[in-house]
């Protein structure tokens, strides 16, 4: 078992070293439109607001640098995974919009790929679906009835798979069974974050970072350094918006984790595949998601230490040395053949869930204040398609867009501490305890993890 001492934090082992800082607004200005946040969410909407309408004087603002935050950390899979419950937002605002809005997510990966490529982003795209596998026989049911779901949805191209067809996409120890969904996209997360920065500020854009955002009122957002007027200021914080007044108990930070190995050697690759560069998943509660990267490492990740008592933050991107090795034991598990590489990074990150789960974008004409966010974990694509949406709303562009189920949904707040501190860390315990259960042969999911969801108001 290797020794070395990985590195731990510095933000994300997809920064290769932290970029050369912008620098930070020089005083108070005003513009036509302000966005706080320079992820992927303020970097699309200021990318097609200013291809809109290239008159607009758009400035960002943003805490540290672009890609900071999710953006930067996530774990590359630009999918067309629904930010939300599909069979909930169905009951509340009807079929035919979940349906519309599924439909809109997987087109919208073939939008990223295509902006990518027009505008000369290298952000190692490829787009070779996702695999979900299931590894016992709990799994196995909840993966058939996922399915089932997808197909219920009308997200077309899924491809059941046995064990060995598995196999013949990536060796992996132990499945049962799983499936295929070419709605994914390998991606490098903070190539694509640079890049659109790049991209937007070549259209005209200006980027202030180091500029941390104190307080969001109609027409003004303040920082340290001076007040950015606009009648237009929206909000693209998402797993940071705790931090803003007002907002402690909108959105839940909720942290997940990762750790990226050496380069795989050749010959090893040769033993697992993994040609086809899929995205890969399992149906655990306490669930995994990894790729193989640009420079043929291993990126897995997981939730840890999934709350952070107060809605508290990390420091860019340190985590327990526990977690490093909980991880590594997971790709150990699933890819016995890399149990002699060596683990070169461990991060962190966090992202933004609602009380509900379910993500939404809004926009108030009357006070010019919007946002969108809340993409528990899926927001690669769907930051895409809320930039797009909130580009038609402000540009009083009544769309099919602006017609999707999540404009304008609204989640109750987080319970106040500690229960919400003791709610979280009691599901995930929760979690962990059911797939020691099904671990053991039952075939159907744990009671336990039913329990949780239902307590906590998660899909499933």
């Amino acid at each position: 078992m290797p020794t070395r001492t990985p590195v731990n934090g510095h933000v994300s082992h997809w920064f290769d070293g932290l970029p050369i800082s912008r620098g930070p607004l020089p005083g108070s200005r005003d513009a036509d439109v302000c966005i706080v946040g320079a992820g992927y969410t303020g970097l699309w909407t200021a990318y097609y607001l200013k291809r809109a309408d290239p008159s607009l004087r758009i400035v960002v603002l943003e805490a540290r640098f672009a890609g900071y935050g999710a953006s930067g950390r996530n774990g590359g899979w630009l999918s067309g995974l629904v930010p939300g419950d599909r069979e909930r937002m169905a009951r509340q605002y009807g079929r035919d919009g979940v349906v519309a809005w599924q439909r809109a997510l997987n087109e919208a990966v073939d939008e990223v790929i295509d902006v990518a490529r027009e505008e000369g982003v290298d952000a190692g795209i490829v787009k070779g679906g996702t695999m979900e596998i299931a590894r016992n026989r709990a799994q196995a049911r909840r993966l058939a009835a996922a399915v089932e779901a997808e197909r219920r949805w009308q997200v077309d191209g899924i491809e059941e798979l046995t064990g060995d067809e598995a196999a013949q996409r990536i060796t992996l120890d132990g499945v049962v069974s799983a499936y295929h969904n070419p709605h994914c996209a390998r991606i490098q997360p903070a190539m694509l974050a640079r890049g659109l920065a790049d991209v937007v500020e070549r259209l005209g854009v200006v980027i202030y970072e180091r500029s941390p955002v104190t307080d969001i009122v109609a027409g003004r957002a303040i920082t340290p350094w001076g007040t950015v007027s606009a009648p237009v200021v929206l909000r693209a914080t998402e797993g940071f918006t705790a931090a803003l007044p007002g907002l402690k108990r909108r959105w839940l930070p909720m942290n997940s984790s990762m750790i990226a190995t050496d380069p795989v050697p050749e010959e090893v690759w040769s033993s697992i595949g993994w040609a086809g560069r899929e995205t890969l998943g399992d149906t655990a509660h306490g669930f995994f998601y990894a790729q193989r990267t640009v420079d043929n490492r291993i990126a897995i990740g997981g939730r840890s230490v999934p709350y952070r008592f107060g809605s508290r933050t990390d420091r860019d991107g340190r985590v327990p040395e526990r977690t490093i090795k909980r991880l590594t034991a997971t790709l150990h598990a699933i890819l016995p053949q890399v149990s002699h590489v060596p683990i070169a990074h461990g991060w962190c990150g966090v992202l933004a869930v609602p009380r509900d789960w379910e993500a939404s974008v809004h926009f108030d004409a009357a006070t010019g204040l919007g946002w969108a966010g809340g993409y528990v974990g899926h927001g690669v694509t769907a930051t895409n398609l809320a930039a797009r949406t909130l580009t038609d709303m402000v540009l009083k562009r009544e769309t099919d867009l602006t017609r999707l189920p999540w404009v304008g949904h609204a989640s109750k707040s987080w319970e106040p501490e500690p229960l919400r501190w003791i709610g979280v860390r009691g599901m995930y315990l929760a979690y962990k305890a059911a797939d020691w259960h099904e671990a053991r042969g039952t075939s159907r999911t744990s009671p336990i993890a039913v329990v949780a969801d239902k307590i906590a108001g998660r899909p499933h």
